[in-house]
């Protein structure tokens, strides 16, 4: 999470053994953390540090091993029980039906109306997942957001003013109130215990639980937990763990507050089974992450030459080793009795009817093909598209579906095309265009139709990087060189800076050129990215 300025260092207000970032904050800071959310955050924050501490190692200890020639695979320290016959705790009745679930960023208080909200077409998605990582800019303005949003939105109370309009929950008809809170390996730098920033998965959910969990069993519903980035079984047995301290802490029974995980990295694709058993006091689900999941599976094999990945456009669900990672959570998910979820449709409307049209057979196909398969549901980023992806879904759930099961061979990504010049301008236009959007704020943007977070930027960076690595040949025969990548950036600038004068027609010439030095300056922060020596393991782990 971005850190305060150093220059108010000094000032920070220390509440109960916590220092706290922003003084100018001072008054939500303490409407955010009265005295036993504090104690709560102290205690898993001591009890919970170190070990996280190991698991992060064990991961910089894996990639190594990865990047000299080793292939992720199962654990051979796995418990065996995990694949014997078990089931996880019998799931509440208001988390039955999850066909079509909408995220977005929880700190967007309109946003999170919408998402809560019934559509213009009256279709309503049957949860909403309120993002605090891959959709939201991790300041620690956009975090008090969030939490005033997810406050008030749990209660039914969230309303927002608009000139002339007034938007609104209705508490009556709403769908399931889901939160992702930030992975394992984030920091909250606004937070310091003991002379160290809190894990931002910590803060969240400590929080998260605090200031709806009871609220929510009291309205007669389950509190609903999303988990992103888990890479092992023992990353997996960590956050359970941090939930019973939580329940404990809120004197909740165990298993109180049910949890989804996104098995979007590819070790965790490997090991779907043993995570699963590690949560099945609290498992309501598996989730298909699909972006992530490309991101992680060049990252993890970033230095091996013969399973260099496509143009990220061209990989689906349709390809071999996406299909099979699929199949293997629908797999045991269903058999062990939890919810198997598949993945994003991530377009936004176009602005004509024939290119919403186009975007809405696309989802159709996307979403029957997910159905198919054996999901129980999947995500949309946009209401425009809940009710094409409904029509996927005929039933509740299909946990009578049980795919048969891949080898851990079949998991592995394969090196095939294409890898064309269009996919290195696909990466320069999305880098360039999201990091403007950062620049101003913003999580997450919509570009040419999709809407586009840090994963898809994730996705961008590391292939880029990869091909740079290995000088990859492109289908027309160009070699992917540092000069190549500053060609096709300065190519795709040009392209977005006559888009944006095509765009704003009718206004004064400075304001166009205001935006076309953001897009500029977001043109550099992407060359920097892309011609790093090194790949870091995550954007947000460096500020």
């Amino acid at each position: 999470m971005t850190p305060p300025p150093p220059s108010a260092a000094s000032a920070l207000p220390r509440l109960h053994g916590l220092t706290v970032g922003d003084p100018s904050d001072a008054l939500r800071v303490a409407r955010l953390l009265p005295a036993e959310a504090r104690d709560l955050l102290l205690t898993a924050h001591r009890a919970l540090a170190s070990d996280r501490r190991v698991l992060l190692e064990d991961r910089k200890r894996r990639q190594d091993a990865w990047d000299a020639g080793e292939l992720p695979g199962r654990p051979v320290d796995a418990p065996v029980e995990a694949r014997g016959d078990w089931r996880v705790a019998e799931l509440p009745q208001d988390l039955m039906r999850r066909r079509v679930e909408i995220t977005g960023p929880i700190s967007d208080p309109k946003m999170v109306i919408n998402m809560l909200s019934r559509g213009a077409d009256g279709h309503m998605s049957d949860a909403a997942m309120l993002d605090f990582e891959d959709s939201m800019k991790p300041t620690w303005e956009n975090v008090l957001l969030g939490f005033e949003n997810l406050t008030l939105a749990a209660r039914g109370d969230l309303t927002v003013e608009r000139p002339g309009k007034t938007y609104r929950i209705n508490r009556d008809d709403m769908p399931l109130l889901m939160v992702l809170v930030c992975g394992l390996h984030i920091d909250e730098a606004n937070i310091i215990v003991d002379g160290e920033p809190i894990a931002a998965g910590i803060f969240d959910l400590v929080l998260t639980a605090y200031h709806t969990a009871r609220e929510l069993i009291a309205q007669g519903k389950t509190p609903k937990i999303y988990v992103p980035k888990c890479e092992h079984f023992k990353e997996a047995r960590w956050w359970n763990r941090l939930f019973n301290l939580v329940e404990e802490g809120l004197e909740l029974k165990t298993g109180a507050i049910r949890a989804t995980f996104l098995i979007e990295t590819l070790p965790a694709a490997m090991q779907v089974e043993e995570i699963l058993y590690e949560l099945r006091t609290r498992a309501a689900a598996l989730n298909v992450g699909r972006w992530d999941k490309i991101f992680s599976d060049i990252k993890v094999l970033r230095e091996h030459p013969d399973r260099v990945l496509a143009d990220r456009g061209s990989i689906g669900m349709d390809r071999p080793w996406m299909s099979a990672y699929a199949r293997r959570l629908i797999h045991v998910c269903h058999r062990h009795g939890a919810f198997a979820m598949g993945g994003m449709a991530a377009f936004t409307p176009g602005n004509d009817a024939a290119t919403r049209e186009e975007q809405t057979q696309k989802v159709v196909l996307d979403k029957h093909l997910e159905a198919t398969m054996g999901h129980d549901g999947c995500w949309v980023s946009h209401p425009y598209f809940i009710g094409p992806a409904l029509s996927a879904f005929e039933n509740d759930h299909q946990l009578d579906v049980l795919p048969v099961s891949p080898t851990e061979a079949e998991l592995l990504p394969e090196a095939t095309g294409p890898r064309s010049i269009g996919g290195l301008r696909k990466n320069a236009a999305v880098a360039i265009a999201y990091l403007k959007g950062w620049s101003e704020g913003k999580g997450c943007v919509a570009w040419d139709g999709l809407m586009e977070d840090l994963a898809t930027l994730e996705i961008s960076r590391a292939q880029t990087w990869q091909w740079l690595r290995h000088r990859v040949r492109l289908d027309d025969g160009a070699v992917v060189t540092p000069s190549l990548v500053r060609h096709v950036l300065d190519q795709e600038l040009l392209a977005i800076a006559r888009k944006v004068r095509d765009q704003m027609p009718e206004q004064p010439e400075q304001p166009v050129r205001d935006q076309i030095r953001l897009f500029a300056l977001a043109r550099r922060r992407a060359e920097a990215l892309f011609l790093e020596p090194e790949l870091r393991p995550f954007l947000t782990t460096d500020g």
